[in-house]
């Protein structure tokens, strides 16, 4: 299908051929949208009891601040290729920035639940494009030889931003206020919008590209859904609640509707070529499991240093910095170890040291020191960064160019999904565990027990007293508590040591001059 220039005189050619001062402006703003999504996942959620009390909200309620943001970034982050495509990448990031800023205004603005779930999800649908158009943005202005080190340094923004989201949110709505949480994002989006708008040239347009609205709304509709389901399983009992079942049942069906449709339509929403790719598809899982890695152990860190080790929520946040400064260290060395070991190598080295320090998780107790906190979460963060900077580059590499900016939608949702899923189940299991091993411990826990007849615990913990008895069922829920903080570290740990072998499948692509690549993906 032929590619028109919608505006020949306005739009500024292809992107690339940047001055150094516009390359360094465009990373800069490339970088900043992308750590202004990934931090507006996790910056809200120290904040949540603050807007309760704000909005006379239940707990229920609050947390689909949460959640909506995350389900309308994953079923926004779909259409990006087609809008990209239709309406220019340069257009549509810049449209991002400053739908996302406005958005960021009005949440911080919100007098009611329903207008800050309502603001929260028009945020996310602005968000949805940031992260894939500025990872291919920084892709293609940069020469093949220094790719690598772009990906890292786009990467850190990624990866940072649930790092930071807590340390920010803390300090913002503990010193001012929780509306400071989403004003924070202003300064950064201005800015932004107008280093795009100055310095990055407008890409090609194809004005005949049509939108797959049947398949889009179906792929909707079923992550929705999906989404729905896992949020409120674990309140409404599960496949008891004739909800569940029905939520259940429409994404089953969204997703059998979309898949029927996209195999037989000349042109489906999500264009089969880009599954067709080995590199693609290994990439995408994998981002997956970086997704459930990053955010579900962020998602049970910081309560479990909150409630169980009882830190404020701003130490518990500074805890988790480490894991940032982790991130960067290996990104930065993996962009430069890429041309010496390869992608399988440092991919295998990163989910090696994300299972170790699972496995090291797996194993704490509230007795752990702050520098056991510190280093493992440090070492964590090391093994996504040399998960993520490879994987960022493998996942274009024989990819053909006209597929690379759709692709970068369906790779963001695969990191959105493993989000959302692992942040859903890991919470999940750990309400249903702590319950499971609540009512075990209990039922061992008796009178007759001759470990409470005696010493501080006869004093403290004296099951024929009211206060002893609630201060020992608090102590054996604390410790039903600590299992189940184990058993998610545990699972995950399992997911990480499961897609090992699949590292054998990313193939190498060979080393060809720039002008035959160039001509290849263009399809001459």
């Amino acid at each position: 299908m032929p590619e028109q220039n919608a505006n020949a005189s306005g739009d500024r050619g292809p992107p690339g051929a940047l001055s150094r001062t516009g390359l360094i402006i465009v990373t800069l703003c490339s970088v900043t949208a992308t750590l202004m999504q990934a931090l507006d996942g996790t910056i809200a959620n120290v904040a949540l009891p603050y807007m309760q009390g704000s909005m006379s909200a239940s707990q229920d309620e609050i947390n689909w601040v949460l959640t909506s943001y995350i389900i309308a970034t994953a079923i926004m982050t779909a259409p990006v290729g087609f809008l990209a495509a239709r309406f220019g990448r340069t257009r549509l990031f810049l449209t991002s920035l400053i739908g996302f800023t406005i958005a960021s205004i009005l949440c911080g603005t919100a007098q009611s639940l329903v207008e800050i779930v309502g603001f929260r999800i028009l945020q996310g649908m602005f968000s949805a494009a940031l992260v894939p158009l500025s990872q291919s943005i920084m892709y293609e202005v940069y020469p093949p030889e220094k790719r690598g080190q772009a990906m890292a340094l786009w990467g850190m923004g990624v990866t940072i931003g649930p790092v930071l989201g807590p340390i920010v949110g803390g300090w913002l709505t503990e010193d001012y206020s929780w509306r400071w949480v989403f004003y924070i994002n202003v300064p950064f989006g201005i800015l932004a919008a107008v280093g795009v708008w100055v310095y990055l040239k407008e890409t090609q347009r194809n004005l005949t590209s049509k939108l797959d609205w049947l398949g889009f709304a179906a792929l909707s509709i079923a992550l929705a859904a999906f989404q729905l389901m896992l949020d409120r399983g674990e309140e409404l009992d599960w496949f008891s609640s004739p909800e569940i079942i029905a939520e259940a049942c429409i994404a089953g069906i969204g997703m059998y509707c979309f898949l029927v449709h996209s195999a037989l339509v000349p042109k489906p929403f999500l264009n089969p070529k880009i599954f067709a790719d080995r590199n693609f598809v290994v990439a995408s899982c994998f981002m997956f499991v970086v997704g459930v890695i990053i955010y579900a152990s962020m998602a049970l860190l910081a309560p479990y240093l909150q409630t169980l080790l009882n830190y404020p929520a701003i130490t518990a946040g500074l805890l988790l910095g480490p894991r940032g400064f982790g991130s960067m260290v290996a990104m930065l060395a993996a962009g430069r170890l890429i041309p010496l070991a390869g992608a399988r190598s440092l991919v295998t080295f990163g989910l090696l040291t994300c299972a170790y320090s699972l496995y090291e998780m797996a194993h704490w107790t509230p007795d752990i020191s702050e520098w056991t906190i510190l280093s493992v979460g440090m070492i964590q963060g090391f093994g996504v960064g040399f998960l993520f900077v490879p994987l960022s580059t493998v996942v274009f590499s024989t990819l053909a160019l006209e597929l690379r900016t759709e692709a970068t939608g369906v790779y963001s949702l695969m990191r959105n999904l493993g989000s959302a899923i692992g942040i859903s189940v890991t919470s999940s299991l750990l309400q249903t565990n702590s319950e499971i091993n609540h009512a075990f411990i209990s039922g061992v826990v008796t009178p007759f027990d001759r470990a409470l007849q005696s010493g501080a615990a006869a004093r403290f913990w004296n099951p024929l007293s009211v206060h002893g008895a609630n201060a020992l069922d608090a102590e054996v829920q604390r410790q039903a508590s600590i299992i189940a903080y184990i058993d998610d570290y545990k699972l995950m740990l399992v997911l990480c040591v499961v897609v090992l072998p699949m590292v054998l499948l990313i193939r190498t692509p060979r080393a060809v001059p720039a002008r035959q690549q160039a001509a290849a993906a263009a399809g001459e």
